[in-house]
């Protein structure tokens, strides 16, 4: 049995931590007792050749960090594992609306990451942000990556947050089979995203399905682990695969508490308003401070789409 945190950034991502580097998520990871991180951002070229030089090979589909990189500050704890993943946006036009929607990405070794890298970058730039933008559909993206590596886990990413997400208010979709057709199938796991929990996200029946998994979405090593996964199986990336596929040994999640998150309720920034559902419907969605439409927030959005 142990933690996982699959959604990570390095230092290659815009806003992060320059300390977002292997020895220090490696030493983070030892110290909140997470078994298994994700690597972030292997799109980008440069942190792809650091995971090449700085890993070595552990249980199938899996790596630790190469010793004497390690870093001093918890000594005696079990060493981490690392498994190959990227949060990929994908910004694009379908049935009359623009769309921006993030996915993440998990792959069983560094092979499948060169492989399918090489052909995003034929499609975007992949070198500017270790998050890449690209113009492609999330169901064609989700093509891409199943041809390239039949083995891969396709994940929606924080799936209500506004602007970036699978269901955000801004620029998302009602369903899973809207924004990923005939592929809708493949995915089995959702990533409910530090504005909300899993108990929230039961309200929605079309997710009953679906594992529901969180991550630290971590942008510094300090933040590993303040969402992750517990699971019990065997440390291999198959086995990985298979629990996120059919949710046999998965026990269940560590969670901000969803009002912690920074799209929970509705409201303006700028204007210092927040707003539950009820109040934004009363105030037929209009700020009361500037005039402009409200930013319809996670637990809004979810109401929406519950039975």
């Amino acid at each position: 049995m142990f933690y996982a945190d699959l959604h990570i950034h390095s230092r290659y991502s815009r806003a992060t931590s320059r300390d977002c580097d292997l020895p220090h998520l490696d030493l983070w990871a030892r110290k909140k007792g997470i078994a298994l991180v994700g690597t972030g951002d292997f799109t980008h070229p440069a942190w792809r050749q650091e995971l090449r030089d700085k890993l070595v090979p552990a249980e199938e589909g899996l790596y630790t960090l190469r010793e004497g990189l390690h870093v001093e500050g918890a000594a005696g704890t079990e060493r981490p594992r690392f498994v190959v993943t990227g949060e990929i946006s994908s910004i694009y036009k379908k049935d009359g609306r623009v769309r921006k929607v993030h996915n993440l990405i998990l792959l069983p070794g560094l092979e499948a990451a060169e492989a399918l890298s090489k052909k995003l970058e034929a499609i975007g730039n992949i070198h500017s942000d270790g998050r890449p933008i690209l113009g492609m559909d999330s169901r064609d993206l989700m093509e891409l990556t199943l041809t390239t590596c039949p083995d891969a886990e396709f994940i929606p990413a924080h799936i209500w947050t506004p602007h970036f997400s699978m269901f955000g208010a801004f620029s998302g979709f009602d369903t899973v089979e809207e924004c990923f057709g005939d592929l809708a199938p493949h995915i089995r796991a959702m990533e409910t995203g530090l504005s909300s929990d899993p108990r929230m996200n039961r309200r929605v029946p079309q997710l009953d399905r679906y594992t529901l998994v969180s991550n630290s979405d971590a942008h510094s090593p300090a933040k590993l682990g303040r969402e992750s996964n517990l699971i019990d199986a065997e440390l291999s990336y198959p086995a990985l695969k298979r629990t996120l596929d059919t949710g046999e040994g998965f026990l269940g999640t560590v969670e901000f508490f969803p009002e912690e998150g920074k799209y929970h309720l509705d409201g303006h920034r700028a204007c210092h308003l927040r707003l539950t559902p009820q109040e934004t419907r009363a105030l037929g969605g209009k700020c009361p401070v500037c005039g402009k439409k409200i930013t319809i927030g996670v637990l809004n959005r979810l109401e929406q789409l519950a039975e």
